[in-house]
């Protein structure tokens, strides 16, 4: 059966350290990313939440609704896994993925560590109002008092199903800061703009900016050049996605050929039972495979070793 959820998982940078990211953009997005995966695929995989490696796609944001600088990462996730000896697909709990506090918690905890690594390897750059924190003492005061207060996670309510997914993602993954709809006017300077004041009950309403402000806060938005803003994790990550979702799929008994197949193509009679699916040779699909023996490493080595004929 298909996955019946899928969770909105947002993480986001303090403000001071966000600051950061204005003269080390590449590095502090590519540690915000680190962090964030660290923090999924290891609260995801221990067994007093989920137990499962689990797969996801992250994009990352840097803006709020009134063009201010807010760099936050929008994670959507499938409502489960792939169990440690990969023989079933855990699900979720329903419209429940994983604790928010716990979350924020190892967010900020690997977020800090990284962020320290890069300061101490002199891979940060510090100028104007920023260049007090090149001085160690500085820097570890800001890291200090960022590890002291609360980091914002935030899980949305679960999507309807894959095609309220594919929804969100065909308008939400390549948005840049303000779309064209949101324009009003240019008249004397100034640059008019509707926005949602999601702190005043998603109100929307007009701001009026000075054209030289409106174009600053557009550019703090624009990426280095090349940097994949858009990203895969778990069984979701380039490398391994082709196995890894062909064996959920499995799992998911997803697929007609693994719901049901006929007997003269494997010998059984009837519909499978979800035993005798695990049980299907992986090479050719349709003949039963029975696990015999488990070889240890060290028989695998011995079998490994060069023969030795003694001829004397």
């Amino acid at each position: 059966m298909p996955i019946e959820q899928y969770f909105h998982v947002v993480f986001t940078l303090p403000q001071q350290i966000a600051v950061l990211a204005l003269q080390n953009a590449r590095r502090i997005y590519s540690i915000l990313f680190q962090s964030v995966a660290e923090t999924l695929l290891t609260i995801a995989a221990d067994p007093q939440h989920l137990g499962a490696a689990i797969g996801f796609l992250a994009v990352l944001h840097t803006w709020g609704q009134n063009l201010h600088f807010h760099p936050h990462i929008h994670c959507v996730v499938p409502g489960g896994g792939i169990s440690p000896d990969n023989s079933r697909w855990i699900d979720c709990r329903k419209s429940f993925f994983l604790p928010v506090q716990v979350l924020s918690c190892l967010f900020r905890k690997r977020l800090l560590i990284h962020l320290r690594k890069a300061f101490q390897r002199g891979k940060l750059q510090f100028h104007g109002e920023l260049k007090p924190l090149a001085q160690p003492a500085a820097f570890d005061a800001l890291c200090d008092q960022s590890g002291e207060i609360k980091w914002v996670v935030y899980a949305k309510p679960p999507f309807g199903g894959p095609g309220q997914v594919l929804k969100y993602l065909a308008r939400y993954t390549h948005r840049v800061a303000i779309s064209n709809r949101r324009l009003i006017s240019l008249t004397d300077g100034r640059v008019t703009f509707e926005w949602k004041d999601y702190a005043d009950g998603n109100q929307i309403k007009t701001m009026t900016l000075e054209a030289v402000e409106f174009i600053r806060r557009f550019l703090l938005h624009v990426l280095p050049s090349g940097f994949v803003h858009l990203r895969h994790y778990g069984f979701l990550a380039n490398r391994y996605r082709k196995e890894k979702l062909a064996l959920c799929r499995f799992l998911l008994t997803a697929r007609p050929s693994a719901t049901a197949i006929s007997a003269s193509s494997s010998g059984l009679v009837g519909t499978t039972t979800a035993e005798e699916i695990r049980q299907r040779c992986p090479i050719c699909k349709a003949g039963r495979m029975i696990v015999i023996q488990v070889l240890s490493a060290a028989a695998l080595a011995w079998l490994t070793e060069p023969l030795v004929v003694n001829t004397s």
